[in-house]
């Protein structure tokens, strides 16, 4: 034993010590979030949110995106840690074996955060059971009911929305007082729902977003540093609800779909006219997808009863994301988020954002009573 006590005393740090058994924690914490719904729950709303909070916090205080900032340097950081561990192995086979441990100590401390901040809300129960929605089989016919609630509600906030003639809408204020709006409706929300946590927080615009729309990402939620980081390169209307999607990661609500239905309630308790367009435009864009699959002569129907501006910017959509459609960032970064995705139980991977339609329409059943 003693033995074994200078061997671990020699080759590994007292602090990689530390986090290789805060790591083992971790993992039994979550084994036992597989196995427990009302565990996971409670540790996502309580405990989890804290350490969401607190890095959310820290990260504030640094006006750009540190997230950002760390994957741009990513290549240096490899090349300084190869260098450095070079350099160990020359100087002696303790000093290697220290480094190396002490890296290893790093990757298990990712992984903890992963655990603390991520991994278990994804074995919690389900929105629609927080909400009372009941989810079953969609028809077309409900595709069709739900998708006119999003133009008749659309329609109403149309007159209040500046458009481009023959082109696409105008977010009339800064992204900066977009989050003021959103963090203001985010408080509204929890106040009717305790499952989502208060959280004063900052999305963070993306310096290099031209380069992110190529992998076709809008935004995203970075756990190791708590930052919910928006792509402002795509078009204005896409940016409120993205930036409540993001918003929506960093309160614990992590699987996508659920991320967007909580980005469209938010949208939808805004004062802002702008920002609740932007969630009925966007909720009803999922629906138009699915309808074409559906039934096309339904989409149509549907489609030509749309607002010409709503046409326009759908238009304008589709010509500004053309220049980035097809390209190998997007193919790899399609791959790796479908694949991460599906390892945190989203067996459906990239496809369960659309999977958002199933909430939608059980929500407008319930509001109409059907």
């Amino acid at each position: 034993m003693e033995k074994l006590k200078n061997t671990i005393k020699t080759y590994c740090p007292i602090v990689s010590l530390v986090l290789f058994i805060f790591a083992i924690l971790s993992v039994i914490i979550h084994i036992i979030s597989e196995l427990s719904v009302p565990f996971s729950d409670f540790f996502n709303r309580y405990i989890s949110s804290f350490f969401r909070g607190l890095m959310a916090m820290i990260t504030n205080l640094i006006p750009f995106s540190v997230a950002e900032c760390i994957i741009i340097s990513l290549p240096v950081i490899c090349i300084i840690l190869i260098v450095l561990c070079v350099k160990r192995v020359r100087r002696s086979m303790r000093d290697a074996v220290r480094y190396l441990v002490s890296l290893a100590s790093v990757v298990a401390l990712m992984y903890s955060m992963f655990v603390m901040t991520t991994s278990v809300a994804y074995n919690g129960s389900t929105l629609a059971a927080k909400l009372g929605l009941n989810r079953q089989p969609v028809s077309v016919e409900q595709l069709r009911v739900t998708a006119e609630y999003m133009i008749e509600k659309m329609n109403a906030e149309l007159g209040e929305v500046e458009f481009r003639y023959g082109g696409s809408s105008v977010m009339p204020y800064s992204v900066s007082e977009m989050n003021d709006k959103l963090l203001e409706a985010y408080d509204k929300l929890s106040e009717k729902y305790s499952f989502i946590p208060r959280l004063w927080s900052r999305v963070k615009q993306v310096s290099l977003s031209e380069a992110m729309t190529y992998t076709h990402m809008s935004g995203m939620y970075t756990y190791y540093t708590g930052e919910a980081n928006l792509n402002v390169n795509f078009p204005d209307y896409n940016l409120p609800f993205t930036a409540a999607h993001e918003l929506a990661h960093q309160r614990g609500v992590l699987p996508e779909n659920e991320a967007n239905f909580v980005a469209f309630l938010v949208c939808c308790e805004s004062d802002d006219p702008y920002i609740r367009y932007s969630g009925y435009m966007n909720m009803y864009e999922y629906l138009n997808s699915a309808l074409y699959s559906a039934d096309y002569d339904t989409f149509a129907e549907v489609y030509n009863s749309l607002d010409m501006r709503a046409i326009y910017e759908m238009r304008a959509y589709n010509a500004f994301f053309e220049k980035y459609r097809e390209n190998v960032a997007a193919n790899v970064s399609s791959t790796l988020n479908d694949t991460y995705l599906k390892a945190q139980g989203q067996t459906a991977g990239e496809k369960s954002y659309g999977m958002v339609v199933d909430l939608a329409v059980a929500y407008v059943i319930d509001e109409r009573g059907d």
